[in-house]
């Protein structure tokens, strides 16, 4: 029942902010005078409707999202010849309106941002990378899962952990095992896998400073490899003791800092997403042929919303408004790309228009007037065409094999 109200919660928040999108197109038009005709939340059908000036505003009854008419966004538009045209109005007016819909996403993914940092924590940005880097000091489970099963041990049920039959304790610094000194839990991981199941090993430690040699016989288990494959290892039932804390809170006034150095982390990896995108969609197809989803395969707003549900389930409220800080961050840059239909081509063609005037003025030459949006629709619709691919491809892969976070 959670899950599934959090899958709405989160499908509402995103309608939310796309139709800020929309409101952020709307109000810099109006705000520099701009004929602005409709805005209505949502597609299809009018479900109601009200009129204020020269402005229609409504619920339609698709809700997938919103749209703003603004009027005479081309010279070729039907309706360029109005006075209050967009196409009249000077390149940096333009722009404003066209760009305001991502930096209304910037603004709810910076706002969130700060909210995290103030109330939940950030992640603390001197933490090694990954648990792998951080110093051997273990904490001892009771039991072992012996199956690769992502839960928790079950004492009475999965068998006893050979690091508490050993007498390991929690704070145990391991510093060699079989006589070979480890340096951080990386080494520890990559030390206990191959031991022999059921051959005694030694495991040195320091315990409240004093050195100490303990007996433990791993137990064979099976374990899930990066590459999705499962192998038999060896565990003693040993976790991570961190010895840095993994969130820090801050302050109103010094979270603005901090969150400004993790927003900027959060692009650089939304960047990073992008680019990777092409060479991600076979893994697409393999999910929905029914092999392992890989984590890092692109995602719909159908998964996102399914990951936000889950989050509600288990209680973690700092997830979900992650997932919003994530989707509002990849959208306002995904909407900037230099294609059309985006706003990024819109923006790309204006600035295009104007810096080839000011060449030709240099030149001498006549100014070769605005470029022709009838020209480019073929272009327009491929890029259409695939967006629907890959969005389709996205979804169906979130529906037959959705990516979770706990399971």
């Amino acid at each position: 029942m959670m899950t599934a109200l959090g899958f709405i919660l989160f499908v509402l928040v995103i309608l939310i902010s796309v139709s800020l999108h929309e409101a952020g197109h709307m109000g810099t038009a109006k705000a520099f005078g701009m004929k602005v005709t409709r805005y209505f939340v949502g597609f299809g059908p009018t479900l109601w409707s009200f009129r204020r000036g020269e402005t229609e505003y409504g619920v339609k009854g698709i809700p997938l999202g919103g749209f703003v008419k603004i009027v005479g966004m081309t010279p070729q538009d039907e309706d360029a010849d109005d006075p209050k045209a967009m196409w009249r109005f000077p390149v940096w007016k333009r722009s404003i309106v066209m760009s305001a819909g991502s930096i209304v996403h910037f603004i709810l993914a910076a706002v969130a941002i700060w909210g995290l940092a103030v109330f939940s924590g950030l992640p603390n940005p001197e933490l090694p990378e990954g648990n792998a880097s951080q110093p051997a000091i273990i904490n001892v489970t009771d039991c072992v899962v012996p199956k690769a099963e992502q839960r928790d041990c079950v004492p009475g049920q999965d068998p006893k952990s050979p690091a508490s039959l050993a007498g390991l304790r929690d704070g145990d610094k391991l510093v060699a095992i079989n006589g070979k000194p480890v340096a951080d839990y990386g080494d520890v991981i990559e030390s206990i896998r191959p031991l022999a199941a059921g051959q005694v090993a030694t495991m040195s430690v320091l315990r409240d400073g004093a050195p100490l040699d303990l007996k433990v016989t791993p137990l064979p288990v099976e374990r899930e490899m990066t590459d999705g494959s499962i192998r038999p290892v060896s565990a003693i039932g040993v976790g991570l003791t961190p010895t840095i804390a993994p969130l820090i809170k801050y302050g109103p006034g010094e979270a603005f800092g901090a969150s400004a150095q993790y927003a900027g982390s959060m692009v650089t990896a939304t960047f990073e997403a992008l680019k990777q995108f092409p060479q991600r969609i076979p893994a697409l197809f393999s999910a929905i042929g029914g092999e392992k989803r890989d984590p890092n395969t692109p995602i719909s707003v159908v998964g996102i919303s399914l990951l936000g549900g889950e989050a509600v389930n288990e209680g973690a409220w700092s997830m979900f408004v992650g997932l919003f800080i994530a989707f509002n961050l990849f959208i306002g840059i995904f909407n900037l790309l230099p294609l059309l239909p985006l706003d990024g081509g819109h923006l790309f063609i204006a600035w295009f228009e104007r810096i080839r005037s000011w060449v030709y003025a240099r030149l001498h030459k006549p100014d070769p007037g605005r470029v022709d949006y009838f020209k480019l629709m073929p272009l327009t619709y491929t890029v259409i065409l695939i967006f629907g691919a890959f969005t389709l491809l996205t979804v169906t892969a979130d529906l037959v094999n959705p990516i979770s976070i706990y399971k």
